[in-house]
């Protein structure tokens, strides 16, 4: 029997921010939930949009269009919250809503084909390799890099205790 070859496809969420698309692996996604209202925290960090209730836990939530471009989420129909896994401050994997606009797409990719954009964001370690789909450039996004560790320590803490 001939193995089958290793495959390199790779399912990704597409959404944008500011015009520009962007894609996270759907490996990485709990679940895409509908924009949803926010508990403001006080005192939080640029591009944080506030906390929910998921399931009993309370799940900060980053307005990636704010963090991105320095302007709020749209609030569209096609806007969402997509609820990632993130490592606290004491390393613990807790979810973490992203608010992202045009978040209604799913693609399969070539994970191979992905390629270095030849550009260093200084400060955005999140932003990963590109690839062109015929529509435009998708850049990757790797939700676990968003925060800076400041950010991450006393974000749940924040999050914790604003919630309820």
């Amino acid at each position: 029997m001939t193995p089958s070859p290793q495959t390199h496809l790779g399912t990704f969420l597409i959404f944008q921010v500011d015009g520009d698309r962007y894609a996270i692996a759907i490996g990485e996604v709990l679940e895409v939930l509908p924009l949803l209202n926010l508990k403001k925290i006080p005192h939080a960090a640029d591009g944080i949009a506030g906390v929910f209730n998921w399931h009993g836990t309370p799940a900060p939530a980053v307005d990636l269009s704010a963090m991105m471009a320095g302007k709020p989420a749209r609030e569209r129909l096609s806007t969402r919250i997509v609820l990632v896994r993130h490592k606290s401050g004491n390393g613990d994997l807790r979810p973490l809503g992203l608010l992202a606009e045009m978040a209604t797409e799913t693609v399969r990719f070539d994970t191979r084909q992905f390629q270095e954009p030849g550009v260093t964001a200084t400060g955005a370690p999140y932003l990963g390799p590109t690839i062109d789909d015929g529509r435009g450039i998708v850049q990757w996004i790797k939700p676990g890099d968003l925060l800076t560790p400041a950010v991450r320590e006393q974000l749940w803490q924040q999050a914790a205790a604003n919630l309820f």
